[in-house]
């Protein structure tokens, strides 16, 4: 089929990897501009661009795909298919109702639950024990369209959003092709969602990684999990920022103390939590690297009564 592929981050790199070496034709690659970053502002392209350019694919940057110039230009590439996986933008109608088999998106959730942003990490920040991917036919709503298949992946105990993403990625890859696979050959069934069953996220901003300890330890624990490795939880040690980027929960001491260091040993720091204690096994002071709990112990001395926070 004649493809163009519409994505921007990591999890989108290897979708578009998977169409090519089905043997499809991309024809085009519509992605976010390219951006600053860094303190030099280095420009930083998109993942999704290098790899298309490693494929000598056509690259496309609109600011607003909703330009009619930009539809325009769409158009003349005649596509059988656009694939749409984490590309930023909301399409309009005249791009949906474009191609032959029109729009397919690939989503990292289960739908209908989690629609919207950031489902990777919602998943583990909520203690999901399962989810997976959706390929659906696109429509105007956010996540709202037709599912086609949906691939299951369980969630490991000590899973994190950069883990799962990982997995999710794959899982994704592998079902876009089959979906593929099944519209060109007229099998596709498209099944519509259970709107009384549909969740929705919103996005993660770096705040929101700021820990409560009034909060249970288990869930402060999953928090921790979710945001790893972006934008990771953290808390506060003698004025500076203290990341926490792996933990675990033991049941115990007084709500009345949230937020205060309970235990230290030579390997473990225990932060009393509103239900149970955190035991921070992997931390990270501003301005040092990230180190286990008993390399920091060894560098700053840690007592019990210390505030986080």
């Amino acid at each position: 089929m004649r493809v163009i592929f519409m994505g921007t981050p990591d999890f989108s790199v290897g979708i578009l990897e998977a169409i090519v070496e089905a043997g499809h034709e991309v024809v085009l690659t519509v992605t976010q501009p390219d951006k600053p970053k860094g303190r030099g502002n280095a420009v930083q392209f998109p993942p999704v661009k290098e790899a298309a350019l490693k494929h000598d694919i056509e690259v496309y940057q609109p600011k607003r795909v909703r330009e009619p110039e930009c539809v325009a230009y769409l158009q003349k590439y005649e596509p059988d298919i656009i694939i749409v996986a984490a590309f930023g933008q909301i399409l309009p109608k005249e791009i949906l109702d474009m191609p032959k088999y029109g729009c397919v998106n690939v989503h990292a959730s289960l739908l209908p639950k989690y629609r919207g942003a950031a489902p990777i990490q919602w998943a583990v920040i909520n203690g999901e024990k399962i989810s997976g991917v959706t390929t659906m036919r696109m429509n105007e709503g956010i996540d709202t369209g037709d599912m086609i298949e949906q691939k299951e992946v369980e969630l490991a105990p000590e899973e994190t959003g950069g883990s799962l993403f990982d997995r999710l990625a794959v899982a994704g890859a592998e079902l876009c092709v089959h979906t593929m696979e099944e519209i060109e050959a007229g099998r596709a069934v498209y099944t519509k969602q259970e709107e009384s069953e549909a969740t929705h996220t919103g996005m993660i901003k770096k705040q929101f990684g700021k820990i409560d300890w009034t909060k249970p330890a288990v869930e402060i624990e999953r928090l921790i999990r979710g945001l790893n490795p972006w934008p990771s939880a953290y808390t506060s040690l003698n004025g500076k920022t203290l990341k926490i980027w792996k933990a675990s929960v033991r049941l115990g001491g007084e709500k009345a103390d949230a937020g205060k260091v309970v235990l230290v040993t030579k390997k473990e720091i225990g932060v009393q939590t509103g239900e149970g204690i955190l035991v921070l096994e992997e931390i990270q002071m501003e301005g040092k690297k990230r180190m286990e709990a008993d390399a920091f112990l060894r560098g700053f001395p840690l007592e019990c009564g210390t505030i986080l926070g």
